[in-house]
């Protein structure tokens, strides 16, 4: 079932959280960073344990960076006025998906196929 086209107050809301977000994770992606390829000397995991740590922190820094990624993509969409438009079927994306994950290229359907591979 499609959503609803948004309001302004919607709009202004989403773009509020979603630069909250961004401002969140440009703060985790630099700690990652340091954590991940050393400390702020240089120092490098040097143990197993540090290691296993290391490329953790590897893991989390590119989920980050993708998500982050995403939610420049939303604040274009939201420029452009393609903001909560399905990219697969071009209905309005439900409010409540939305509010979940803000960034949301896609309607639950769309989405599920995409993951489907169809």
């Amino acid at each position: 079932m499609p959503g609803k086209k948004l309001t302004a107050k919607d709009l202004a809301s989403f773009k509020a959280q979603l630069e909250q977000m961004l401002g969140v994770l440009s703060g985790d992606i630099d700690k990652l960073a340091v954590e991940a390829l050393g400390n702020e000397h240089g120092a490098r995991a040097s143990d197993e344990g540090e290691g296993y740590f290391q490329e953790f922190s590897l893991e989390l820094l590119e989920r980050d960076e993708n998500t982050q990624t995403e939610i420049l993509d939303a604040l274009e969409r939201l420029s452009n006025d393609r903001f909560g438009i399905c990219e697969g079927c071009e209905a309005w994306i439900r409010k409540e998906r939305l509010n979940a994950v803000p960034y949301a290229r896609n309607c639950i359907d769309c989405q599920r196929k995409e993951e489907a591979g169809f």
